[in-house]
């Protein structure tokens, strides 16, 4: 460990124990920490994770440093609620992290080899199954609570994991085809709910076309989504400019600006202009 190193750790260590101190002494002093629960975290919890997210897409790198703290934070308030209780504490869950990493990485802090992430992606799910404590069945460590997209994702790659998976993408791309072809019979008949539910299995085959290309759902969507709100800002800004009402507006007209929009975007990436 170089001296840099040293220094960054001894560094961390005292700014946790301020930040310690503090929390503690908010717990008491402070009437909304103290009558924060478990409960009432958990909503807070999920909007700052959401937070994050959001500030990792954008690679907002002064919004990543701040979530990061507002996650940090979490994570501590609960552990410290737990210790209260006489349950555990901030450094039983570090404990139990980094007992975690240890057993889950043998390739690296035992005999087992594995040169590639492919090969210890392989070998993750089968060491997770014989964890103490850990997940019983393979799809046991799926939250419920994910949000279907990403569920799926989490769902396919933990099937892979133990071999359940198409040869190649070939076999993902021939059942995206079936299943289109499905939906559209349920849509010929007009049976709604038989279309949501060929309509599910067509995405989830979709997803599964997309993990074999290592393109994760979420990150696209969440592109195609900012891309859209980019473009359509910039048709109301357009419309507004022009003294227009979109609604009064023919879609051709609409289109005459998104082809601006796009077309403004694609010379922002060749540096001649600013999109915004």
């Amino acid at each position: 460990m170089s001296k840099n190193t040293d220094k960054e750790l001894e560094r961390t260590v005292e700014e946790y124990k301020r930040f310690d101190e503090v929390l503690k002494r908010l717990r008491v002093e402070c009437p909304w920490d103290r009558k924060q629960t478990w409960g009432s975290l958990r909503t807070n919890t999920i909007e700052e994770v959401h937070e994050l997210a959001d500030a990792v897409f954008k690679e907002d790198v002064a919004n990543v440093k701040k979530e990061l703290g507002d996650v940090l934070l979490h994570v501590a308030f609960y552990s410290l609620i737990a210790e209260e209780k006489g349950q555990f504490g901030m450094a039983d869950v570090l404990k139990s992290l980094t007992d975690k990493l240890i057993f889950r990485h043998p390739h690296v802090f035992g005999d087992a080899k594995a040169e590639t992430a492919e090969e210890v992606t392989s070998n993750w799910e089968q060491i997770k199954l014989k964890e103490k404590d850990g997940n019983k069945t393979v799809l046991g460590g799926v939250p419920d609570s994910l949000p279907a997209l990403i569920k799926a994702y989490r769902i396919q790659g933990k099937a892979k994991g133990v071999g359940f998976d198409w040869d190649d993408v070939k076999g993902a791309w021939d059942k995206v085809k079936e299943e289109i072809a499905e939906f559209e019979e349920e849509v010929e008949r007009g049976d709604e709910d038989a279309m949501e539910a060929e309509f599910g299995d067509m995405l989830f085959s979709l997803i599964n076309v997309a993990r074999f290309y290592h393109i994760n759902p979420e990150n696209a969507l969440a592109r195609t989504n900012a891309k859209f709100t980019r473009r359509f800002n910039y048709l109301e800004s357009q419309t507004i400019a022009k003294g227009k009402n979109l609604k009064d507006m023919t879609l051709e007209e609409m289109d005459k600006y998104w082809d601006e929009a796009k077309a403004l975007e694609k010379r922002n990436l060749k540096g001649d202009c600013d999109v915004e």
